[in-house]
């Protein structure tokens, strides 16, 4: 069993801000493996399906990103399910837009969502996550406004590239492990 939680805000006015990539790629990943009916249940939006044989759950909590840990947590604690199980999508300012950045593990680093499932864990750490990156906010723009704010047509561009390629990363997260697809996606540092 694998849970994928892509972070965002649910409802049609958040739908393309850059806080929604985590649900973007979601949308990708559950169309990628068959999984078309969405439900609601354990306060988030849920998908399920097989992909080689072992069972997916593809989730998008609807308790807005800063809460996310109420609905991963209830879905991560209602199946019983290990931290190696759990893969968190989510966007970072510290990654210029559209790079992506594959971890094992790692603290909550500021961003709300990702500590609110550290929280509703128990303090654990240790679940992979992929990170989309969305750049910081111009020097006249707050946080808030930058992360709730749409793509520039160019960034669009940048983003549903990463999309694209973090798809088959996602599903060799899935088959091979977080080790396997690090190694295969994450960038290379230049020597």
């Amino acid at each position: 069993m694998k849970i994928f939680a892509g972070l965002g805000n649910p409802g049609a006015e958040y739908a393309g801000t850059k806080h929604n990539v985590g649900f973007m790629l979601a949308d990708k990943v559950a169309e990628k493996i068959g999984a078309a009916d969405w439900r609601e249940k354990f306060n988030a939006l849920v998908a399920e399906s097989f992909f080689e044989g072992e069972k997916i759950f593809v989730v998008k909590p609807l308790t807005f990103m800063n809460l996310s840990g109420e609905a991963v947590g209830a879905i991560f604690n209602f199946y019983k399910a290990d931290t190696s199980e759990l893969i968190v999508a989510h966007d970072d300012m510290d990654l210029p837009v559209g790079k992506i950045r594959l971890r094992p593990k790692g603290s909550g680093g500021g961003h709300h969502g990702i500590e609110s499932i550290i929280q509703h864990l128990g303090g654990r750490q240790d679940f992979p996550r992929i990170r989309i990156g969305i750049g910081h906010p111009t020097e006249n723009r707050s946080v808030n406004s930058h992360v709730l704010s749409p793509f520039t047509p160019e960034d669009s561009e940048k983003i549903r590239a990463a999309i694209e390629e973090l798809v088959p990363a996602t599903l060799c997260i899935f088959k091979e492990g977080i080790d396997q697809a690090m190694n295969k996606f994450n960038p290379r540092k230049k020597e």
